[in-house]
């Protein structure tokens, strides 16, 4: 699955400014890469896989960021 450039809400509330996606040279694994909209606006990857994760947590079930704009 395709993930769009844009900007997601990560369950707990926080905003994350997503670039696209890239694959790893070695293993081929793809990850997401976006940044922090808040604090030090650090720049992060997740792999795919755990960013679409769905989320059941402290009466929370959903996704584990939404894209937003």
């Amino acid at each position: 699955m395709d993930i769009e450039p844009g900007i997601y809400e990560h369950f707990k509330g926080q905003h994350y400014e997503v670039f696209g996606t890239a694959r790893h040279s070695e293993t081929e694994e793809v990850f997401v890469s976006y940044r922090k909209l808040y604090d030090d606006y650090s720049a992060w990857v997740r792999p795919v896989a755990m960013f679409l994760d769905t989320v059941d947590r402290d009466g929370y079930s959903g996704p584990r960021f939404r894209r937003i704009k």
